[in-house]
């Protein structure tokens, strides 16, 4: 228990009278009943035909009651959004009922299907979740940036329908590399409306957690700016400090292990006084005599007396966090692992779970009666008013709407002129520059993870600014550069430091803005696209939660060749197919991009049915001839519609010579199809060119994205769903697939009619090296894709 009190603060801003209290401390008590009631239903009383394990943390529940309690029946208000530790899932369940948020029968449905999950969710519990939490780290840094999220809305937009950030985080959460990349970060500074409450019950998943952890943890907040406050002990065991002989109580309680403090409230009430005062520092007369007017029965309750379960406490402590003086707060409250339950303070509670004899010691001891176990309090009582005027205040009848993102501001074109010969990274961001000027263009923010001239966001935050809270001066004088690093509050990109993590998390609450804070924001960001696997986390919890944002992962591929093996992506294609609630694309031609990007912005107007996008891109300039070519074949509306659907016929044997084809003795030509996708379709282009010299007719498809030709085809596998790309002549002509990536990602195409293929890619790390070069390594080369055709076709 080894700690410092990091700030001193006055004592009881609001008291709170103790008719009050009861009535509060009833309430915490059914929360605490009800949720460890859902779990055991689920694991001893739901039938499960297959034994398999449910869990549900009960332990890890009940240590975060009386925070719940305080928040949700005393200090939250309208517009509080709040992320709920995930262990704490059947407590956060159990507010929700009581508030009437939750209909009953869903009680019984915890870890079922259907029912609710095991950790809260957004988009999959029927009572109201602000932030899906799970995978740990991640539910304490969301509401961070949404706060972020909350201010540049509001200060762009002027009104927002939400109001303070709470995270409620376990303490073995703080383990996350992903928490303390946030709280480095610039961008956090003068989040007064962040506050993330740190349910200390030092214990993790396998151990006893060391008590010096905590005051570093204080120390670390404190350096980066926080206001940082504490519930360490509840009013019982202050008033005994406050005794002749205290300071030695709290001392001793101060400096001995968690270990021993564990062991100690487990104690039958006279051991733990011999154990109590058996104290090394030679004061145990003093301890003898504060503790002499407890009884044996009371005192392992009040040695458990932490500030996390004393409701006094915690809305003292509450109401000093909203004077955080323009900074974000921190609050360690003490808890105990189990609180309420006989495994209090277990080393291995963590996944215990309470016998049948236990719960109905519980449920007397508690004073349900037999038959109304799952009940909320009576109507007329005073629990019951109570929670009726919480459920008000929290939820008014006329809640603020927010401002719908409206989809016919999205312009049909930018009308961006074309170089003959650009890459699709040069594409996107002559793009944005064009897209400030639009109606949509005001909704639209950046971000980056300090790679924004790399990534071609040079010209778009030269003309939108850079968002910071205050005005800075400028004090470059050059008059040429290529970054103006202009920074106020109308600015529309967020520079952040070079954490991957940051940037998923920020994206993915901004792409929930219009549901958190009640104004649509467009977010965009950029990264190294090698380096979306290092905040892959965060990318599939913004995804999971349902939040609508755009991200271009550029430079690309070993296409990347001069940079080496560490900076060129290889499985990313893969990522992008695999992972659902995502658009991902790999366009080759700066029309495709344009058209990409603003489906993309359409997808974040529509709340109800809209993905996050991918587009993966690259800095390699590409001839744009042959997209004129098949522009002009099928006209822009029908050309456009395929690029959307994922793909196109970029070169089609049917317009070429046909004098020049060679044909089977049936009659039939040799045919050929080689797919590909990304800035490498140019090397199936020249492929094409090899073997129709030696009368192989040859069609390349230029899939768009890979990922929605495959959905077409699962979708609709007996309609032919794929007829616009492969005629009916083609169907069992040998395909060779070619990525800049893993080459089993496009491998799956042969499944679509049985056709033999021959899958072409990168399998392993790249070198260093002209672009020539490593395409020949990798053999997706023009030559070697002919190879490999002509293989295909002699077998």
């Amino acid at each position: 228990m080894i700690d410092t009190m990091p700030e001193s603060r006055t004592r009881v801003l609001h008291p709170v009278s103790p008719d009050r209290l009861a009535v509060l401390d009833a309430i915490q008590r059914r929360i605490l009943w009800l949720a460890t009631l859902m779990v055991h239903y689920a694991n001893h009383v739901r039938p499960n035909p297959d034994g398999t394990k449910i869990g549900g943390h009960q332990a890890s529940s009940t240590s975060l009651v009386t925070i719940l309690t305080a928040l949700y029946f005393h200090f939250l208000r309208p517009g509080d959004r709040v992320s709920i530790k995930p262990h704490a899932s059947p407590a956060f369940h159990a507010v929700q009922y009581l508030l009437g948020r939750l209909p009953r029968e869903y009680l019984t449905t915890l870890r079922a299907y259907g029912g609710l999950q095991a950790y809260p969710s957004r988009t999959k519990d029927p009572d109201d979740v602000d932030f899906s939490t799970g995978s740990v780290g991640l539910g304490a840094v969301a509401p961070a940036f949404a706060a972020l999220a909350h201010r540049y809305a509001k200060m762009h937009f002027g009104r927002v329908t939400s109001q303070r950030f709470i995270a409620l985080v376990g303490d073995a959460e703080l383990d996350e590399g992903n928490v303390w990349e946030a709280i480095l970060d610039e961008a956090m500074e003068g989040l007064d409306n962040l506050i993330w409450i740190v349910d200390l019950n030092r214990q993790s998943l396998d151990r006893v957690v060391p008590g010096i952890r905590a005051a570093r943890l204080k120390r670390l907040f404190a350096e980066n700016g926080w206001q940082v406050l504490e519930a360490k002990y509840g009013r019982r065991l202050q008033a005994l400090f406050g005794q002749p002989g205290g300071d030695a109580l709290r001392q001793r309680i101060d400096d001995m292990s968690n270990e021993e403090y564990q062991a100690l409230i487990r104690l039958p009430g006279h051991e733990l006084r011999a154990r109590l005062c058996d104290d090394p520092a030679g004061k145990g007369d003093q301890i003898a005599g504060v503790i002499a007017g407890v009884s044996d029965d009371a005192l392992p309750s009040v040695l458990s007396n932490l500030g996390g379960h004393d409701l006094e406490e915690l809305f003292d402590v509450l109401a000093h966090a909203d004077a955080s003086a323009g900074r974000p707060t921190v609050i360690f409250a003490y808890t105990i692992k189990g609180w309420g339950l006989p495994i209090a303070g277990h080393p291995l509670n963590h996944s215990m779970l309470l016998t049948a004899e236990q719960i109905e010691a519980l449920r007397v001891a508690h004073g349900i009666a037999p038959g109304t176990e799952w009940d909320a309090f009576s109507p007329g009582t005073l629990e019951a008013d109570l929670c009726a005027e919480a459920a008000a205040r929290l939820y008014p009848p006329e809640e603020p709407e927010g401002v719908a993102c409206d989809p016919a501001l999205v312009p049909a074109n930018l009308d961006v002129a074309v170089p003959e010969r650009t890459s699709t990274q040069d594409a996107f961001g002559r793009l944005l520059v064009r897209l400030a000027d639009t109606p949509i263009g005001e909704r639209v923010v950046t971000s980056s993870p300090d790679v924004s001239v790399s990534t071609n966001l040079a010209g778009w935050i030269n003309k939108t600014g850079v968002f910071t809270p205050i005005e800075h001066p400028d004090y470059e004088t050059e008059s040429y550069r290529l970054l103006r690093w202009k920074r106020g509050p109308s600015g529309r990109h967020i520079e952040l430091g070079i954490s991957e993590m940051n940037l998923f998390m920020l994206l993915g609450m901004m792409g929930l803005s219009a549901e958190l804070c009640g104004q649509p924001l467009i977010p965009i960001g950029t990264v190294y696209d090698p380096f979306v696997c290092r905040g892959l986390d965060a990318l599939i919890y913004s995804v999971y939660s349902g939040a609508k944002f755009i991200f271009a992962g550029t430079p690309s591929g070993i296409t990347l060749s001069p940079e080496g093996g560490a900076h060129q992506s290889i499985i990313t294609p893969s990522i992008g197919a695999e992972l659902p609630k995502l658009r991902a694309y790999e366009p080759c031609y700066a029309q495709e991009v344009e058209w990409l990007l603003l489906e993309a912005i359409r997808e974040c107007c529509d709340r109800a049915h809209g993905q996050a996008t991918y587009l993966r891109l690259s800095t390699r300039p590409v001839d744009q001839a042959p997209f004129s070519a098949v522009l002009q074949r099928l006209g822009k509306e029908e050309l456009r519609r395929q690029v959307l659907m994922g793909g196109y016929r970029l070169r089609d044997w049917r317009f070429g010579d046909q004098t020049i084809i060679a044909r089977r003795a049936n009659g039939q030509p040799y045919h050929v199809l080689i797919a590909g996708a990304g800035a490498i379709v140019p090397e199936a282009l020249a492929a094409a060119d090899l073997l129709e010299r030696e009368g192989v007719a040859v069609t390349v498809l230029n899939l768009v994205s890979p990922k929605r030709v495959f959905e077409r085809w699962r979708a609709g596998r007996d309609h032919n769903p794929l007829g616009w790309l492969i005629l009916p002549e083609e169907r069992r002509a040998p395909i060779i697939t070619m990525q800049d990536g893993a080459s089993h990602s496009l491998a799956w195409l042969g499944s679509v009619y049985g056709a033999p293929v021959t899958a072409l890619g990168v399998d392993d790390f790249g070198q260093s090296g002209a672009r020539a070069d490593l395409y020949r390594h990798f053999g997706i080369d023009p030559l070697s894709i002919a190879e490999a055709a002509f293989r295909a076709l002699d077998e």
